[in-house]
C-alpha cells in the first residue's frame, strides 16, 4: 500500500495568482497543482499523493494560530503517512508558514514531515532545530534539484534509513550520535591540529553555535527632549526611485533629506519594493514609514526633533550580509547629526529579516533603535530588541479600510507605542503589544 501524504504550498504554486492572492485562506486543491504532480513523480510508486493543501502567504502569516488550525484539521482528514511543505526558497513569508505547519504537524500528528528553503530565509532559523528542512537554491529556479532531494530524503525516511546534514542535504539539527571511531580521541585531535598547522582544510568534530545578539541599548530618559531618526526596509523612496534601488535583492539603500517634506504622498514618495502589493504603500507612503505623524509629534513636543534624512532600502530577497553593511553604513550617519534613537520600519518576510539586521546593526553601534514589523517571530529569532506590531504586511501602519482620519490615528497611536518602547529599560527582547 502507497504512503499517503499531503503536500502543503502557497497561492503562488498552486497557480491562483500572486501577491494580489497572498490573503487568501487555507483551501483543499482540487486537483494537483504540477508542484505537487512533479514531487509525485520523484517520489515515485511508493508514494501517493493524496491532497494538496493551498494558503496565501499573508494569510498564514496574519492569522498564524487559526490558519494552523484550518490547515491541520485539513490534513487530519486526509489519514496521511507523510507530510512536504514547499519548497520556499528565499520567499519568507512562505518560508515561514512551511516552517511552522511542518513542526505542528511533526509534533501533533507524529507523522514524518519535511520543508525545503534557502538557508537565508527566515524561517530556516526558526524551525531547522525541530523538523528536517532540506537546503534549497534561492530561487525557483533550483526546484527541480529541490524536489528530488526532498523525495530523496522523504525515501530514506519511509524506509528507516539513517539520514544525515551532510548525506541528505538537510540543515543540522544540533543532534549528535555517538559512535565508534576508528582512532581514538587524541589522535584525532593531533591530526585535525596539525592540518591547521599546514593551513589545510579540515573539519571539527565539535562545531560550536554562532550567537548573533547585540545587547539592548539603554532606553531614553525622554522622548520629548531627543532626536529620531526613520529607517525602512520597505523601500520608501523620492518618486521616480532615484537611486534606483533594486524591487529585489538590494545592492544599496537610500539617504533622502526631508526638508521638503512634511508628509508623504503619492506625488512626492513611492515603494521601489517587489514581492507585495505596492498599491496601499504608493497610495499613502506614511503607512511605511510614518512620516506624518513623526513630523506632527515633532511640532506637538513630543518628540524632540527629526533627524534632516530618512534612510531605505528594498528587504524583498535582500542578503543578510548586504543589510549588516547598510546598517552599519547608516549608523555612521546617525552619529555625525547625533541622533538618539531610531524606528525601523519592514513589511514582508525577508523585508523583516533584512530589517531586523539592520536594527541589530544600528543598535551595535549605540542607538535604541524599535522595530515596527507584522510578522514579529522574524524580528525576534534575527535578534531585534524591541519589537512592536504592526497591523499588515502591505500597511504596516495604516488600514485602508479606515477612514483618513481613523487611520492616522491608528498610525499614531502605533508610534505612541515605539515612543514607549524606547523608554523602556528592557534586559532581553522585548514584543510591545501594548
Amino acid at each position: 500500500m502507497a504512503i499517503r501524504l499531503v503536500h502543503y504550498i502557497n497561492q503562488f504554486y498552486a497557480g491562483i495568482g500572486g501577491e494580489e492572492k497572498a490573503d487568501i485562506a487555507p483551501f483543499i486543491a482540487e486537483t494537483l497543482p504540477p508542484v505537487s504532480e512533479q514531487l509525485q513523480k520523484q517520489l515515485g510508486e511508493n508514494f501517493e499523493v493524496v491532497a494538496t493543501v493551498v494558503c496565501g502567504d499573508s494569510y498564514y502569516n496574519e492569522n498564524e494560530a487559526s490558519a494552523k488550525e484550518t490547515i491541520l484539521g485539513f490534513i487530519k482528514e486526509q489519514n496521511p503517512d507523510f507530510f512536504i511543505a514547499g519548497p520556499a526558497f528565499n520567499a519568507g513569508r512562505y518560508g515561514v508558514a512551511t516552517g511552522s505547519i511542518t513542526t505542528a504537524v511533526k509534533e501533533e500528528l507524529d507523522i514524518p514531515a519535511i520543508t525545503a528553503m534557502y538557508v537565508e530565509n527566515p524561517g530556516a532559523d526558526m524551525y531547522k532545530k525541530y523538523v528536517y528542512i532540506v537546503e534549497t537554491k534561492d530561487s525557483a529556479a533550483g526546484m527541480r534539484k529541490a524536489i528530488k532531494s526532498v523525495a530523496s530524503l522523504a525515501n530514506k525516511l519511509a524506509n528507516n534509513e539513517e539520514v544525515s546534514p551532510k548525506a541528505d542535504g538537510y540543515m543540522a539539527q544540533g543532534v549528535r550520535k555517538n559512535y565508534f571511531a576508528e582512532e581514538n580521541g587524541s589522535q584525532r585531535a593531533v591530526k585535525m591540529l596539525l592540518k591547521k598547522i599546514a593551513g589545510e582544510e579540515y573539519e571539527t568534530e565539535y562545531p560550536m553555535p554562532t550567537f548573533d545578539r547585540v545587547d539592548p541599548q539603554p532606553a531614553v530618559k525622554d522622548v520629548s527632549k531627543i532626536k529620531i531618526a526613520l529607517v525602512t526596509s520597505g523601500g520608501i523612496v523620492p518618486k521616480g526611485n532615484p537611486d534606483h534601488i533594486e524591487s529585489s535583492s538590494a545592492s544599496k539603500y537610500g539617504r533622502y533629506d526631508l526638508s521638503g517634506f512634511e508628509k508623504f504622498t503619492s506625488e512626492n514618495a513611492e515603494t521601489a519594493h517587489g514581492g507585495y502589493d505596492p498599491t496601499y504603500a504608493n497610495t499613502n507612503p506614511n503607512r511605511v514609514v510614518p512620516l506624518d505623524v513623526v513630523k506632527n509629534m515633532v511640532k506637538e513636543g513630543k518628540i524632540g526633533s527629526l533627524h534632516d534624512y530618512w534612510y531605505s532600502t528594498v528587504g524583498n530577497g535582500t542578503a543578510i550580509a548586504s543589510a549588516k553593511k547598510f546598517g552599519e553604513e547608516i549608523a555612521e550617519y546617525l552619529k555625525e547629526d547625533k541622533v538618539d534613537a531610531v524606528i525601523l520600519t519592514s513589511t514582508w518576510g525577508t523585508c523583516t529579516r533584512c530589517g531586523a539586521t539592520m536594527v541589530k546593526a544600528i543598535e551595535a553601534a549605540g542607538f535604541p533603535v524599535v522595530h515596527m514589523c507584522t510578522i514579529t517571530p522574524i524580528s525576534l529569532t534575527i535578534g531585534a530588541n524591541r519589537i512592536v506590531p504592526t497591523v499588515a504586511i502591505p500597511y504596516p501602519l495604516g488600514n485602508p479600510e479606515l477612514s483618513d482620519q481613523d487611520e492616522y490615528d491608528l498610525r499614531y497611536q502605533l508610534v505612541e507605542k515605539a515612543l514607549r518602547a524606547l523608554e523602556t529599560e528592557i534586559s532581553e527582547q522585548t514584543v510591545f503589544e501594548n
